[in-house]
């Protein structure tokens, strides 16, 4: 029996995207269709509000400058959560009270990709700013959720308060951008097929059993 090369996944999103909190649900819900797939899944950075200052701001001040106001917010806000709902997953925006720059998040999760837990890292970050109203701006909360995962929290606090991977993985965002990636969550199989948003698990899982057959019959020939 031969075996099947494994399809790689580059799922290019941010922690404060709330499509790619839902778009990751439904990419893990796509790969649970198709168990008999290798797959090898890479969460890479992207930055939805890369003018956003590393200290972060008020998330009224973020409302206002994005969508005119915080009561304009609110018709999108409960799509989303709708949306969310659906998936079995919480948004409860009125919790939110700061927007953070992702710059962080997106470090832990590459630090968390070191030990195979690139997933739960993003994952806990994302239920931390989306269902609870965690601060991602406040070290104490990331050096937390860093630890939840399994990493260590004095080894976390240390590198988060130098400018380790700060070029890595602001390069990594900025060449998804300079590729076309606009708009966040985007799936890109075997580096050369980009599905962009949250699409449906179903549509998802044929893409993944189509690109994977592709990549296969190729190594074959």
């Amino acid at each position: 029996m031969s075996t099947l090369k494994p399809l790689q996944i580059d799922v290019v999103s941010d922690v404060v995207c709330p499509w790619c909190y839902i778009g990751k649900h439904r990419i893990e819900s796509a790969l649970a269709l198709v168990p008999d797939v290798p797959v090898k899944l890479n969460f890479r950075p992207f930055f939805l509000n890369p003018w956003v200052p590393r200290e972060g701001i008020s998330r009224e001040d973020y409302l206002t400058k994005k969508f005119g106001s915080v009561e304009a917010y609110k018709g999108i806000a409960g799509r989303v959560v709708a949306a969310a709902g659906e998936e079995g997953l919480v948004y409860r925006p009125e919790l939110v009270a700061r927007q953070p720059n992702t710059t962080d998040c997106h470090r832990l999760i590459l630090w968390a990709e070191a030990i195979g837990k690139a997933p739960e890292m993003k994952q806990r970050l994302m239920e931390l700013y989306f269902r609870d109203g965690g601060d991602l701006t406040d070290a104490n909360v990331l050096v937390q959720a860093a630890a939840d995962i399994g990493l260590d929290a004095d080894d976390v606090r240390r590198r988060l308060a130098t400018d380790e991977d700060v070029a890595r993985v602001s390069g990594d965002a900025q060449e998804a951008a300079e590729k076309g990636i606009s708009g966040v969550p985007t799936y890109v199989f075997a580096q050369k097929y980009a599905v962009s948003g949250a699409q449906d698990p179903n549509m998802l899982a044929r893409a993944i059993r189509e690109v994977s057959a592709e990549i296969n019959a190729q190594a074959a020939e």
